[in-house]
């Protein structure tokens, strides 16, 4: 059986200016900003919360199945998921737009200016849960709006359990759409800002919105993770790590460690701490899919770190 991991295709391109944007934006100049930064180092990245997602299950030994919509510029990441022997049977070619992408420019203090182009995105409602065929668990990672109600809705009719991971996505539903996706929904994923942020929206309390899914996960990067599940706070310790290289898709790599434990069932301390340990170890690499470890070796590290085995 597939897990349908319903979100976005994007290109990365990101970019290093050798110097700090505050030495050359003037405070009393900002209503007539005009800047150009020179960039000499850049470098584009294969991403995407579905193209993440997938390729960190795909490693742990989970059957991923890619939801997306794509643009006229989509044929390097098709030549790559080929490679990678994802499947794209459900991954829409949208024509006459482009791929979702990401523009970021990061100066010497890691402050950053990003530009982000939905293009393709924006149609992902054309895509329909039903033409998924064996699918017994699924995800709604930030994709278009449309898309991801639609998708809740189709997950929630199907009587497919599915995971709502809202992201960046967050702020494009009010208060009483998360709640309506929430009710729908399994188990929802956030981060401890988009938790924050998801209370507000709410109105409710973290302990109050998880008693209406089987899970909810709160991710806090270096200080762990936090899992409200069967009136209990699981706490899931981070997993050390030797080189802190970019936190770009750790989010993305600890969901894949959470969907393989929930389709394999595991118990919640057990799946969090995959969850962290794939996310320790993308940390070490740049961008969202350029770490390669083999199942062995993530049971054998989650064994140094765990002090048993993981991996079925």
């Amino acid at each position: 059986m597939h897990t349908l991991i319903c979100g976005s295709i994007a290109y990365d391109t990101i970019m290093v200016f050798n110097d700090h944007f505050k030495n050359h934006i003037l405070p009393e100049k900002i209503h007539i900003l005009n800047v150009a930064f020179l960039v000499p180092d850049m470098r584009r990245e294969f991403g995407g919360c579905a193209g993440n997602i997938a390729y960190n299950l795909q490693m742990i030994g989970g059957n991923p199945l890619i939801m997306a919509t794509v643009g006229d510029d989509y044929q390097p990441y098709a030549i790559r998921l080929k490679g990678l022997d994802l499947m794209q049977t459900h991954i829409r070619h949208v024509r006459d737009t482009f791929t979702a992408q990401a523009f970021i420019t990061t100066d010497l203090a890691d402050n950053q200016i990003t530009a982000f182009h939905p293009g393709a995105m924006n149609f992902s409602h054309e895509n329909h849960v039903a033409d998924a065929k064996e699918v017994s668990l699924g995800i709604i990672a930030p994709d278009g709006r449309d898309g991801m109600v639609q998708h809740a809705d189709e997950f929630h009719e199907a009587g497919i359990p599915f995971m709502f991971d809202p992201g960046q996505g967050l702020p494009m539903f009010n208060g009483e759409e998360l709640l309506d996706i929430i009710h729908k929904a399994d188990y929802v994923a956030v981060n401890d800002y988009e938790g924050q942020l998801l209370q507000e929206r709410t109105g409710r309390t973290l302990e109050a919105l998880a008693k209406l899914v089987k899970g909810l996960i709160v991710t806090k990067g270096s200080l762990g993770s936090v899992i409200y599940a069967d009136g209990q706070q699981i706490e899931i310790p981070s997993v050390k790590v030797d080189k802190l290289i970019d936190p770009t898709g750790c989010g993305d790599a600890y969901r894949a460690g959470l969907l393989y434990g929930i389709s394999n069932e595991m118990d919640w301390q057990s799946t969090g701490q995959l969850g962290s340990l794939m996310g320790a170890l993308k940390i070490a690499q740049r961008g969202g899919q350029n770490h390669s470890v083999s199942q062995a070796e993530i049971d054998q590290r989650y064994f140094e770190v765990f002090g048993n085995r993981i991996l079925l």
